[in-house]
């Protein structure tokens, strides 16, 4: 689905992404982790086309990405969920909802899967008139999902969710994202945290100074000693 070959990226005189190659296929939850500076979120700006790679390229359906616009990547089915969620703050949860709709003609169609967000994510229905400033930040995490997934993508890329929220609120967050996969959603998610992961990955790749150190699926990191390694620099006792 998603195919990211020897990509460099950066900003300026800033190398963040060093010749990296991602493989996501339909039907899984791919995580990128990583510290902080190490790419993460300038390997989903170069996915969604928000900057674009020195080399290298992103192809998505089997189709180059390369000179299109970012509203162009996103009609083709790729959404992106940037860090800090995004929403609109002064609009109505119902508002924020319906600009992921803008792009949609069928409105038999935006009515079914506006019904199906809010079944997803009660709250939303229980807040759809209120000012979407007003919600907390796992709600707020939520709209934005919500909002993402009513623009129907193939593959939705969501830059850091756990990202100040109550580990009980990550928990919800995350048990939404495995019922949408479970719904054949595809999902490319990046976190610095590597907590929670193991469960819900079908892969996992460790990014780190601009370079992939590790990629593999939970059941060949089980222990977490490779893993850890990987993201902190140092070498495992199991290597």
């Amino acid at each position: 689905m998603l195919e990211v070959q020897q990509i460099v990226a950066g900003y300026g005189r800033l190398t963040a992404l060093k010749g990296i190659d991602i493989t996501v296929r339909k039907g899984e939850i791919v995580f990128v982790v990583g510290p902080n500076g190490a790419g993460k979120s300038t390997l989903l700006k170069a996915v969604s086309g928000l900057i674009s790679p020195v080399s290298g390229n992103v192809s998505f359906h089997g189709k180059s990405t390369a000179g299109n616009a970012p509203e162009r990547i996103c009609r083709s089915g790729l959404a992106l969920i940037p860090e800090g969620r995004h929403i609109f703050k002064t609009l109505t949860v119902q508002e924020n909802l319906l600009v992921g709709t803008l792009v949609r003609k069928n409105s038999a169609e935006v009515r079914a899967d506006m019904e199906m967000v809010l079944d997803t994510f009660p709250i939303l229905r229980e807040r759809f008139n209120g000012v979407a400033g007003h919600l907390s930040g796992g709600e707020q995490q939520q709209l934005a999902i919500a909002r993402a997934i009513l623009q129907r993508p193939s593959l939705l890329m969501i830059d850091e969710p756990s990202l100040g929220l109550a580990p009980l609120v990550i928990d919800q967050v995350y048990e939404s994202l495995r019922q949408l996969n479970q719904n054949g959603l595809t999902l490319l998610i990046v976190e610095q945290s590597t907590q929670r992961i193991m469960e819900l990955a079908s892969r996992i790749y460790v990014l780190r100074n601009g370079n992939v150190v590790l990629e593999g699926t939970p059941d060949k990191l089980t222990d977490g000693r490779d893993l850890d390694a990987a993201y902190f620099g140092f070498v495992s006792d199991a290597a």
